[in-house]
């Protein structure tokens, strides 16, 4: 039976999730549809999801269209969970994106179709709500032109419109309205059709074909998910026009997609490219230790079933490994998958109940190991919790899991935009054993040097390996790390390089008589403790600069706005790169520094009547300029303060 891995993907209500439940009840594989409204969806399994409507987590569903299998993958469409749909996008094989007849293309349309041309996902349109009052099919398409600069080719055609009566039918394929758009995309065709030779419908239906994988042509579908109207058609061009998974022989190569917890414990979710997985198969991650699988479960549409092994082409949740989102088994093609940017926002997570400290501790843990979007800071010494996110949703996503699944009622404080630090120059320190106070049986000498932009951090045992026990080494390191996770002005120091540049130990050494006796003998932890205190000094000599996040935006205007918005740009400091003419809008593009992106956001309906189309991205970390640098409160004791150190971080 052939495959079709299929995302649905929209813009936040525009009725995705309902869409899903039509294609799956259409198809037999539930008895009745669920409602969004009455959070009764298949694919909306969390609370949260039920109560707000909306869509959080990707979540995947099964369902056959005669001899086509297709799993069903149903995505966030709100921005702070535009991760989530990114993520997802890299495993599909085609995409269908929602459109609402009534709102047209909206913000997150345009940066869903913009993931999807770069990681390159054929995907087709379906114009949904053509049975809600203000429906315009064709105020639509002129959109998906002119907002998006896509190629639409409709199939379907809609009669009354805005009514609760609409219909849908389907565009015959040899009509010459249809021939003509599909013959400038396909020269064989074009040769035909100009030379008023007879075109046959075979010959339509391989063209759209070929240009729908070449990402070249876009198929466009009407429909009202709610009466099922245009929905057979939708389901007639899956099956005829996509590209399909294919069962590829060969090695084993998968990707890992998502990560989630249920009654029976933690699971992986994998698409399979080539090869085949069995329970029991010693399987190995990138960067990772062999694993042994215990358990697969592949996506049907009975459920989620378990098999004694999964195929090429095929979607599973895996038991066993201990998979991360993005790893991968073997190799698998490369497509341009999207890096996540960075985080701009953080805050202090803290426990209503203060008794539930390390509970709350325990539950972040298990989140930030689904998501890797969670970047989760623990703090014991300070019993703080700090979180990097992308959005104010967010927030409301992590406490109602907490509360949900740990029983943990969560508060928010001290949200800011998150900053970084960078070695400017070159820095060097020592310590030696028993000098100046130093309490730890350990010497240590680190040199931190300014790396390029984007190196990270990276640890240089020098010439310490043999002269040091390794085990003295890796403790160094994690001394490092930790050191460097706030700087100077208390943010993350990032693209340096750490050196060691000297070392002492004391052998391990007994008193006669007596077993292995600390306190005559250096341990692991004298140089994990002293560490910080070295990569202090060395960063002090160094110097940091504070860099804040910067964001690319693009932002379609309406002419008469024009004049507004950019003066408003111009006030918060954003560079313009560019600006294009479009379908009668202005395209301006530029930079601006993350903390003033939401008055942009917050400015633009009033200034623009709501026709405004804006999408933003992280770009850069630019050095912050002036005398007041934003400084972020230390957490814990400071290493640059030895004395301080040393009390509070004894031996």
């Amino acid at each position: 039976m052939a495959l079709l891995n299929l995302g649905i993907v929209a813009h936040v209500d525009a009725g995705k999730t309902s869409l899903t439940e039509r294609l799956l009840y259409e198809a037999g594989a539930v008895a009745q549809m669920g409602s969004v409204d009455a959070g009764t969806t298949r694919t909306d399994s969390m609370e949260l999801e039920r109560r707000r409507g909306i869509t959080i987590r990707a979540a995947v569903t099964s369902l056959t269209i005669g001899d086509l299998s297709i799993n069903l993958l149903d995505t966030p469409g709100h921005p702070d969970f535009i991760a989530e749909v990114e993520r997802s996008l890299a495993v599909l094989d085609a995409a269908v994106l929602v459109v609402s007849c009534v709102e047209g293309v909206q913000p997150q349309t345009v940066a869903i179709w913009r993931a999807l041309r770069r990681i390159g996902v054929p995907t087709v349109f379906f114009l949904n709500k053509v049975d809600r009052r203000g429906a315009d099919v064709d105020r639509v398409v002129a959109q998906l032109r002119q907002r998006l600069g896509a190629r639409p080719v409709v199939l379907t055609r809609v009669t009354g419109q805005g009514g609760h009566a609409a219909q849908v039918r389907a565009v015959a394929l040899d009509a010459d309205p249809l021939v003509e758009a599909v013959a400038e995309v396909d020269d064989a065709l074009a040769a035909r059709w100009l030379a008023d030779e007879p075109v046959r419908v075979r010959e339509v239906r391989r063209a759209i074909r070929t240009a729908v994988r070449r990402s070249v042509l876009t198929p466009v579908a009407c429909g009202s998910a709610i009466t099922g109207a245009g929905v057979r058609q939708l389901s007639h061009l899956l099956a005829d026009l996509l590209p399909h998974g294919r069962d590829r022989n060969g090695p084993l190569a998968g990707t890992v997609f998502a990560v989630d917890r249920d009654g029976h414990g933690r699971r992986a979710w994998v698409r399979l490219w080539s090869g085949r997985l069995r329970v029991r198969d010693r399987v190995q991650l990138a960067g990772a230790r062999p694993e042994t699988v215990t358990q697969i479960a592949v996506s049907e549409p009975d459920g989620v079933v378990v098999r004694p092994s999964v195929s090429a082409g095929q979607i599973a949740a895996v038991r066993g490994v201990s998979a991360r989102i993005g790893q991968h088994v073997g190799d698998p093609p490369r497509r341009h998958v999207y890096r996540f940017p960075p985080p701009t926002r953080q805050a202090i997570v803290e426990p209503v109940d203060p008794a539930q400290r390390l509970a709350m501790f325990a539950g972040l843990a298990e989140l930030a190991d689904e998501d890797p979007l969670v970047d989760l800071r623990l703090d014991e010494q300070q019993a703080e919790a700090v979180i990097r996110l992308h959005g104010e949703v967010q927030k409301e996503v992590l406490a109602a899991l907490l509360k949900d699944r740990y029983g943990v009622r969560v508060r928010f404080s001290g949200t800011l935009t998150a900053c970084i630090e960078r070695v400017a120059g070159t820095g060097a320190a020592e310590e030696r054993v028993q000098e100046r106070g130093n309490p730890y049986l350990a010497g240590l000498g680190l040199r931190v040097e300014a790396a390029p932009v984007g190196h990270g951090v990276e640890f240089r045992p020098g010439i310490e390996p043999g002269r040091l026990p390794p085990a003295f080494v890796a403790a160094t390191e994690e001394g490092v790390r930790a050191a460097l996770r706030q700087g100077r002005y208390g943010w993350p120091v990032t693209d340096c390089v750490v050196t060691m540049t000297a070392s002492r130990y004391w052998p391990r050494q007994s008193k006669p008589h007596q077993k292995f006796d600390k306190s005559i003998s250096s341990v692991a932890a004298d140089f994990r403790n002293l560490a910080p205190v070295v990569v202090a000094a060395a960063l002090r000599r160094a110097g940091t600069r504070v860099c804040h996040p910067v964001e690319r935006f693009d932002v379609n205007l309406p002419q008469h706005a024009v004049e507004a918005v950019l003066a408003l740009l111009g006030r918060l400091g954003a560079v313009v790169d560019d600006t294009t003419v479009a379908g009668g809008y202005l395209e301006v593009s530029g930079t601006l520094p993350s903390s003033r992106v939401p008055r942009v956001v917050a400015a633009l309906p009033d200034l623009t009547g709501g026709e405004a189309v804006l999408t933003t991205t992280f770009d850069h970390y630019a050095p912050v300029t002036g005398q007041d640098l934003p400084a972020l409160p230390r957490r814990g004791p400071d290493p640059g303060d030895r004395e301080a150190w040393f009390r509070a971080v004894p031996r």
